[in-house]
């Protein structure tokens, strides 16, 4: 049986805000969202637009971004499984009991639409 996340790892995870914009949105739909859907709430949370209001080459930063560093550091930490071929982001039991370190942690960030809610 997986323990809950340690605190630290919880806040390091939280330090970049397009993670703590990942988490949310997968908290948000407890379900798989697909790398473009998170590239959209991204673009919506911190430019106020729509992806296709965007610039192309700031919605290409994020992707990479995504692609690069944040979901690998993401699935290292054991919060989601990511299927790069079928661009595709799970949530994991692991986020689901980081939950309440993630509640405090999100609802601090007055940006993201709605903070975490408890079990």
């Amino acid at each position: 049986m997986v323990g809950t996340p340690e605190l630290d790892t919880v806040l390091d995870i939280c330090e970049h805000k397009h993670r703590r914009i990942v988490l949310a949105a997968l908290a948000d739909q407890h379900q798989s969202l697909s790398i473009d859907d998170l590239v959209e709430a991204i673009v919506r949370h911190n430019h106020h637009t729509s992806p296709s209001e965007a610039a192309d080459k700031v919605v290409t930063r994020i992707r990479t971004g995504l692609h690069h560093v944040h979901l690998p550091k993401l699935t290292e930490a054991g919060f989601i499984q990511y299927d790069s071929e079928r661009q595709l982001v799970e949530p994991t039991a692991q986020l689901e009991q980081a939950e309440s370190h993630l509640s405090v942690i999100l609802a601090v960030d007055s940006e993201l639409p709605t903070p975490l809610e408890g079990p």
